[in-house]
Parts: C-alpha cells; sequence; structure tokens
C-alpha cells in the first residue's frame, strides 16, 4: 500500500520502515505530533504549578568555613578512622575527620615535612 493510501504525507512522517524489519510498515513519528511533543514539553518553560517558591528567604551561607573535596589514599583514610576512633573511646565525642586534620594542621611543622612529600 502506498504512502498516499496510508494517509501520512511525505513531509509529515519523521520515520518509515517499509523494509520489512521490525515495525515494518508502521508510521512511528509523525511530524505535527513530534513538533508538539518537542515545543510542549522540551522547549516551553515549566508551568506555574510545577515552579516551588518557598516563603522563607534564603539563609546566607556561613563564611567561616568551606566544604572542600580532597583525595586520599585509602590507607590513609583507614589511618585518620582509627585515629577518630581511638579519639572518640578516650571520651573525645566531637572527634571526626575534619577535626583530627584541624588539630594536625596547627602542630604542623614545616621544617620537619619531607622535601619530596
Amino acid at each position: 500500500m502506498s504512502r498516499a493510501a496510508q494517509g501520512f504525507e511525505e513531509e509529515d512522517v519523521m520515520t518509515v520502515r517499509d523494509d520489512g524489519a521490525g515495525l515494518s510498515g508502521a508510521r512511528v513519528l509523525d511530524g505535527d505530533e513530534v513538533e508538539g511533543v518537542l515545543s510542549g514539553a522540551f522547549y516551553a518553560p515549566p508551568p506555574a504549578s510545577r515552579v516551588v517558591k518557598t516563603s522563607h528567604p534564603e539563609k546566607a551561607k556561613p563564611t567561616h568555613y568551606k566544604v572542600i573535596c580532597i583525595s586520599m589514599y585509602t590507607k590513609d583514610l583507614e589511618h585518620l578512622d582509627e585515629l577518630v576512633d581511638q579519639l572518640k573511646s578516650r571520651g573525645v565525642t566531637k572527634a571526626n575527620r575534619s577535626a583530627l586534620i584541624r588539630v594536625a594542621l596547627e602542630q604542623l611543622d614545616l621544617a620537619k615535612v619531607p622535601r619530596g612529600l
């Protein structure tokens, strides 16, 4: 059956598979439908009902610290965690990785740091 006989015009069909493989003869994507979906879903601003507005003003971010990400060897992390566990077992309830690193930085003597690190 020809495309015109099936009710599809050449420019309206986005994909046609007449080769007998898979969805043979199926008109998968109609041009008007594709245009409607793309213009309505992908390129249109979100509806007002989806926009969540909070009545609370945005809180100021703290300036006395920053959250960072650093790489450490797993062996060093295991050692750090062991030290934190030892401090907690001694009653230092607020011991954690960052607190222990801060203490170590305060006690660091740069003259004793090896050149090759």
